[in-house]
C-alpha cells in the first residue's frame, strides 16, 4: 500500500508544451506544427535609470590601471592613490586583534558600538565647545557606517532628491557628483578661481543658488587642490548657506593632515548646527583606508533617517574595524604621535616636489596646504581640449607616472599627483613629469 500510494503521488499530466515553456522562450507558433518555435533569451544588459549616467571613479581607475601595468611588469609610480602609504600604527592593529580574540566578530548595532560613538561624540563636543559651550554631540548625532564614502552618500541620499539642486566648488572630488546624481538631484559646480587656490566665496555661492537649491557639499582641506579654507572664508561660507537655508554637507576627512596651521571644522564656526552634517573617519589621519569606518555628526532626526537607510543597505560597519577606530580615537598621545610624524613626512614630501617643480618655472601648480595632494595645469591648457587627459595619458604610457586627470574633477586643463609614496619615487615622478612638460 505504501508504495502504491508513492507511485501515485508522482504520477503526471500529459506534457503541455505551450504551458510548461516559460513565455520569454516562446514567439510564436507554426500553423504546420504545435510545437512553439524556440529563441534565445535577451542576455543583453541595459543599466536602470538609477545608474545609467553612472561614471566609474577616475581615481580608482587610474590606480587599478597602474596595478594592471605593474602586474604586466611595468615599473610605474603610481601617484594616482588617495591613500597614504604608512602602515597602520601598531597600537591600533594590536586593539583589532584583541578585538577578534575577545570575540567581536558578529554584528553590532546598525548605527555602530556604544564605545566607538561614545568616543565620536565626545570628540566632537570638546571641539564645538570652544565657541558654543552649551551645544553638546550626543550618541543619537552619530552614525557609524563602512566608510566616510557611505557617509557622503547617506546623507546625500537621506537629504537630496528629485528637482533638488546642490551646489559643489570645483574642482571637488569626482564622487559628489555622482553621489548627488544617484539620489536623483542636479550637481551644480561652482568653479573657485585658481589664483586663490580655487577655493570658492560666498558671492560665487550665491550667484548659483536659485529657488531649487538645498545643499552645498564642502570640503577642507580640498581634493584634489590641497587648498585649506582659513577659519574667516569656512565661517562666511557657513553663514552663506544658513542665509539661503541650505544643508552643508561638510567632508572633513582630511583635516588632520595639514601644514603650518591647524585645519578649520564646521564645529569650529558654525553659527547652528541645525542644516550641518559633517562627515569624517579614520581611513586618511590614520592610515586606515582598508578598515573602512567613517562617520556622520547631524542632528538627530537625520541621524535617525541615515541608520534607518543604512539597516537597508551595508548594516552596521564590520565589528573588527570598529574596535580599530576606537583605539585610533582614544590611543591619546601615541597615536597623536604617529599623525604628526606621518604629516611631517607628507610635508617633506610636498616641499621636494614643490622645490622640483620651481625649477620649470611655466609649470603652473597649487601650492597645497593640507592633504597629500599637487594640482598642476597641463601643457597646452585653453588650447588642447581636455589638455589634462592627454598630459595624464601621456605620462603613463611614456613616463610610466600614474596620474589623475583634472576631468575627474571638472577641471580638464589640470591634473592630480598624489605624493602619498616614497620620497625618492615622489622626486622621480616630479622629474620625468617637468621633463614631459618641457617637451610637450
Amino acid at each position: 500500500m505504501c508504495s502504491q500510494r508513492a507511485r501515485t503521488r508522482t504520477l503526471q499530466p500529459p506534457l503541455d508544451l505551450a504551458r510548461s515553456v516559460p513565455r520569454t522562450y516562446i514567439s510564436r507558433y507554426s500553423q504546420q506544427s504545435s510545437a512553439p518555435v524556440m529563441t534565445p533569451p535577451d542576455t543583453s544588459f541595459t543599466p536602470s535609470a538609477n545608474i545609467a549616467q553612472l561614471k566609474e571613479s577616475a581615481t580608482i581607475a587610474v590606480s587599478q590601471r597602474a596595478k594592471a601595468l605593474r602586474a604586466a611588469g611595468r615599473q610605474i609610480i603610481d601617484l594616482g592613490a588617495g591613500e597614504p602609504d604608512f602602515d597602520t600604527p601598531h597600537v591600533i592593529r594590536q586593539a583589532a586583534q584583541q578585538a577578534i580574540d575577545n570575540g567581536a566578530t558578529r554584528y553590532t548595532a546598525t548605527e555602530g558600538i556604544l564605545p566607538l560613538r561614545t568616543a565620536i561624540a565626545a570628540h566632537a563636543t570638546a571641539r564645538r565647545q570652544r565657541i558654543m559651550a552649551a551645544d553638546t554631540i550626543t550618541l543619537a548625532d552619530v552614525v557609524v557606517s563602512t566608510g566616510s564614502k557611505q557617509s557622503l552618500y547617506n546623507a546625500c541620499f537621506s537629504l537630496f532628491g528629485p528637482a533638488d539642486e546642490v551646489l559643489i566648488p570645483t574642482p571637488s572630488w569626482t564622487s559628489y557628483y555622482e553621489m548627488v546624481a544617484l539620489a536623483r538631484a542636479t550637481a551644480v559646480p561652482v568653479h573657485g578661481c585658481p589664483s586663490r587656490g580655487f577655493k570658492v566665496t560666498p558671492a560665487e555661492l550665491a550667484a548659483h543658488v536659485s529657488a531649487r537649491t538645498r545643499g552645498l557639499i564642502l570640503n577642507s582641506p580640498v581634493n584634489p587642490t590641497g587648498s585649506v579654507y582659513s577659519r574667516e572664508e569656512f565661517r562666511d561660507l557657513l553663514a552663506c548657506a544658513r542665509e539661503h537655508n541650505l544643508w552643508v554637507i561638510s567632508d572633513e576627512i582630511y583635516r588632520r593632515i595639514s601644514y603650518g596651521a591647524e585645519a578649520v571644522s564646521s564645529l569650529d564656526v558654525a553659527e547652528s548646527r541645525d542644516r550641518l552634517v559633517v562627515v569624517d573617519g579614520v581611513a586618511k589621519a590614520y592610515a586606515m583606508t582598508g578598515w573602512r569606518i567613517g562617520w556622520t555628526i547631524s542632528t538627530a532626526p537625520l541621524a535617525k533617517a541615515m541608520t534607518a537607510l543604512q539597516s537597508h543597505t551595508t548594516f552596521s560597519p564590520a565589528s573588527v574595524s570598529q574596535s580599530a577606530a576606537l583605539a585610533a580615537l582614544t590611543g591619546g598621545p601615541a597615536i597623536d604621535a604617529t599623525v604628526t610624524a606621518m604629516v611631517a613626512e607628507f610635508q617633506t614630501r610636498r616641499d621636494a616636489a614643490m622645490a622640483l617643480l620651481a625649477t620649470e618655472p611655466k609649470i603652473r601648480v597649487n601650492p597645497p596646504d593640507g592633504a597629500f595632494y599637487l594640482f598642476i595645469e597641463a601643457p597646452g591648457a585653453g588650447r588642447i581640449p581636455d589638455a589634462g587627459s592627454v598630459f595624464a595619458k601621456r605620462l603613463l604610457e611614456e613616463c610610466d607616472v600614474a596620474v589623475v586627470p583634472g576631468a575627474a574633477f571638472f577641471t580638464p586643463d589640470w591634473i592630480r599627483i598624489s605624493y602619498a609614496a616614497e620620497l625618492t619615487q615622489v622626486e622621480l615622478a616630479v622629474r620625468r613629469i617637468i621633463d614631459a612638460y618641457r617637451s610637450a
